[in-house]
């Protein structure tokens, strides 16, 4: 086994947060170990090494475990029976599989907020569309609502809005599935939290995300957030609540509703590094994924203190491109200043698919932003 200076550390999943947790564990040229199929992903060039399987086979997750110091994950869809077996055997995985349990379950984490005491959306579970539709028919479920799937969904997959007849007949998900309250949102925030084996919990600047109208996606992330101190010491609260009460390891990107009367509600939350924390790279004395390596490593966690206001945008493939990706306007990009793009480095483009992100910076929030606004006009993914 590696030393304790210098575990080995196999990260499931080899995209854009691997690729970025491996950047970052290179500064103190720690062994870091990427599992995903095959070399097209994003981590691959940037592991020490690079092991073709699959996360969510656990044969695979078994085997590439067994080699490791720490095992910690960049997304939440992984066989967790693995995981649990790795533990078994003396193995450190970190955020915990129980902890992945919970969160990629998204009914089994409301119930969690609900037995917590934690404010949350009020929601039922149902079992199918079928089940849904019935609560609908007996006025147990009212118009407008939420559903999300309770396993599988991600970047706004999963999730249907649901605001009258037509949308009940064309959009209803059939699966396992939870319908929410439509909440009255004012903002929409997000704090990542980091908390270590022994307790140690960190917190960052809380961000604001701005969703594409469409894609339901982030399409600008500002920190600090626009919220006066009272609410941003309550959302920053809050999220270390659930962080506590979870007693989770590594990073939690704690996603929260703001409404019009105040108040803060916990959305949901990820057990990994996030894109609503891509910005620390430049804006914050310590990156998300620096913080989420000392975590599990159990070594102090750093400052997050903001060094400049920050806007981010989600560089997105261009609608109607689909093929190999070409950068159009790259030139024009690096021409504005304080703008740090990173490219994620898949080779095939699609509408709306993250192809990278790009973090602004400025004297003030307002200039961040405008810098991103430009770097979202100029820059384009399209395809040959």
């Amino acid at each position: 086994m590696a030393n304790n200076s210098s575990p080995r550390i196999g990260i499931l999943g080899g995209g854009q947060l691997g690729k970025m947790l491996c950047q970052a564990g290179a500064d103190w040229h720690l062994p870091i170990h990427v599992l995903d199929r095959n070399h097209s992903f994003p981590a691959a060039n940037y592991a020490t090494v690079f092991h073709s399987g699959d996360f969510s086979r656990k044969e695979d997750v078994l085997e590439f475990g067994r080699k490791m110091d720490i095992v910690t994950i960049e997304i939440e869809h992984i066989d967790t029976e693995a995981l649990h077996q790795l533990v078994a055997e003396g193995i450190k995985v970190y955020p915990q599989p129980d902890k992945i349990d919970l969160i990629k379950d998204k009914g089994l984490q409301k119930q969690f907020y609900a037995e917590e005491g934690i404010a949350t959306s009020d929601f039922s579970l149902y079992a199918d569309a079928a089940a849904l539709r019935a609560a609908i028919a007996s006025g147990e479920v009212t118009l407008p609502f939420v559903q999300k799937a309770r396993t599988g969904g991600y970047d706004g997959q999963g999730v249907a809005v649901i605001r009258n007849e037509q949308d009940i007949e064309s959009k209803l998900l059939d699966c396992p599935c939870l319908a929410e309250s439509m909440v009255d949102i004012a903002k929409e925030l997000a704090v990542v939290v980091t908390r270590t084996p022994s307790g140690a919990i960190s917190v960052f600047p809380t961000v604001e995300m701005e969703f594409h109208p469409t894609a339901n996606l982030v399409e600008f992330l500002i920190c600090p957030a626009a919220i006066d101190s009272d609410t941003d010491t309550r959302a920053a609260k809050l999220a270390m609540e659930v962080a506590e009460k979870m007693e989770i390891v590594g990073l939690l990107a704690v996603e929260l509703f703001l409404t019009p009367e105040g108040e803060i509600l916990v959305n949901e939350v990820a057990p990994r590094p996030h894109n609503s924390g891509h910005h620390t790279i430049e804006a914050c004395m310590t990156s998300q994924y620096d913080q989420h390596l000392r975590a599990i490593m159990d070594l102090p966690l750093g400052p997050t203190d903001l060094l400049r206001p920050g806007a981010m945008i989600n560089l997105l493939g261009a609608e109607g491109h689909t093929g190999p990706a070409v950068y159009d306007g790259w030139d024009k990009l690096l021409a504005i200043p304080e703008v740090y793009p990173h490219l994620y480095g898949k080779a095939e483009t699609r509408p709306f698919r993250k192809m990278g992100h790009i973090t602004a910076l400025g004297d003030t929030v307002q200039m961040a932003r405008e810098r991103a606004a430009i770097a979202k006009e100029v820059v384009q993914v399209i395809s040959r």
